[in-house]
């Protein structure tokens, strides 16, 4: 009897462990943090997905595809390329959302302004 308690606990304890992660787990795809053809330009999948409803397939596999940081393999995934509707720009253009051509910050790390236009600068802590 204690045998099978003991199994019973543990196999519980199993699936609350498996329950909790699943729970904290993201499904959303994270941060991808392109490094070509610059450092420092992040896409925020949590923004995409989560705060504008767009599905998996509202970018996958057309403008991008599925594989994290393929896009920067093509000679296309410029700052010209996205001003001519390619990639970030399908969306982008100033229509459907803001435009490439503006906001640098919001996806440039590294640039004047990126902390306060990611909201990492709204911490008032004092320097």
């Amino acid at each position: 009897m204690k045998r099978h308690i003991a199994t019973l606990t543990g196999s519980m304890l199993i699936v609350t462990i498996a329950l909790v992660s699943l729970a904290f787990s993201r499904d959303d795809g994270g941060d991808i943090r392109y490094t070509e053809p610059v450092i420092g330009v992040i896409f925020s999948h949590e923004v995409h997905v989560d705060d504008n409803g767009f599905a998996c397939e509202d970018c996958h596999d057309d403008p991008f595809e599925m594989e994290a940081l393929a896009a920067q393999e093509d000679p296309n995934f410029t700052m010209k390329g996205l001003a001519e509707g390619l990639y970030c720009g399908m969306c982008h253009d100033g229509d459907t959302a803001f435009s490439s051509e503006t906001q640098c910050a919001t996806c440039h790390e590294g640039v004047k302004g990126y902390r306060l236009a990611t909201g990492e600068g709204k911490t008032g802590a004092h320097h």
